[in-house]
């Protein structure tokens, strides 16, 4: 059997684990996306029918600032719905193996020590001394972080499941999406969106309530899977996009949208993976005027048609 052969024998059977978990992702609560959460513009280019795991979702990009988002995008109930049933068996059909609350833990340990590891230069001196850790599933990254830099922490996740095992580290556990927690006067030292942001429903919202909830002197890390690497890597923009991520960001797409929303990066980092950028940031005064040039938006959509178009380096025929 030859090489593309396997290959689509492989895409047919990851199909198939998909198709049999029911998820009726076509009729689930969606709505509609009438301007980019980055600029405010109206001006979208279709760029994708479908994501990875085969589903009917469509992906926009903002003509103006190159924000790429699922249109129309499912609702928060939706959502709230999908992380605490279908995410995780979704993932592991996708990959073709167990992903749930049991088995990322060691993956997290290795992410948690890293994560550790860039922040070590900032976390020691904050004066406040608390951590919201933002999706931060079993707790596991949140538990090494105020180990390391003695720090009470919260964790807050929609996944009951996977909460459960945060409380069992003895953190306080929250369950909930960051859009509609309402932390009322508490303040943090640190907010860690630890490969979250991606899964954001309203970034600039979510953004400015991290802003008000952060100390003065406070810490926000992030990070995100840029979309062009993602792309690149498997030379497929549907590849890149997924309904779990109702954004899907680039390097310069996270700049502006923390400028605009009041933060300084101290240290851009590329992950080992090629894949995640991540970003330790400090609050600042907001700068509006902060959004990827023109020509590099541009520039971005004549990428996409190439990927879309021709064959992958290397390749002699596009499979």
């Amino acid at each position: 059997m030859g090489e593309d052969s396997a290959a689509r024998e492989a895409r047919e059977v990851r199909r198939s684990r998909i198709e049999a978990l029911g998820f009726a992702y076509a009729a689930a609560p969606k709505r509609e996306v009438e301007s980019c959460n980055l600029c405010g513009e109206a001006r979208f280019v279709v760029l994708t029918h479908r994501d990875r795991y085969g589903y009917p979702a469509s992906a926009h990009g903002c003509t103006r600032c190159g924000l790429v988002f699922l249109n129309p995008v499912m609702t928060a109930g939706a959502y709230a719905a999908f992380y605490a049933e279908t995410y995780r068996p979704l993932v592991s059909a996708y990959h073709g193996r167990r992903i749930d609350a049991e088995t990322i833990q060691a993956e997290q340990a290795d992410y948690a020590c890293e994560r550790g590891d860039l922040l070590e230069p900032f976390a020691r001196s904050l004066a406040t001394r608390t951590l919201l850790d933002v999706g931060g599933s079993t707790g596991v990254v949140a538990a090494e972080l105020s180990r390391r830099f003695d720090l009470r922490a919260t964790v807050l996740d929609p996944s009951p499941r996977e909460l459960a095992h945060a409380s069992a580290r003895g953190l306080e556990a929250i369950a909930g999406l960051l859009e509609s927690w309402e932390p009322g006067e508490r303040r943090f030292g640190l907010v860690t969106l630890c490969q979250t942001v991606d899964h954001l429903l309203d970034l600039a919202g979510a953004l400015a309530k991290v802003r008000r909830m952060l100390a003065a002197d406070g810490l926000l890390f992030a990070d995100i899977v840029d979309f062009r690497a993602a792309y690149l890597r498997h030379w497929s923009v549907e590849e890149a996009v997924k309904i779990d991520h109702p954004y899907s960001l680039t390097d310069e797409t996270m700049t502006a949208l923390l400028q605009r929303g009041g933060f300084e990066v101290l240290r851009r980092d590329y992950a080992a993976d090629h894949l995640h950028v991540s970003f330790v940031c400090r609050p600042c005064a907001p700068q509006s005027s902060g959004l990827p040039a023109a020509a590099a938006v541009e520039a971005l959509w004549r990428e996409v048609r190439l990927v879309q178009n021709a064959p992958a380096p290397g390749a002699g025929v596009r499979p």
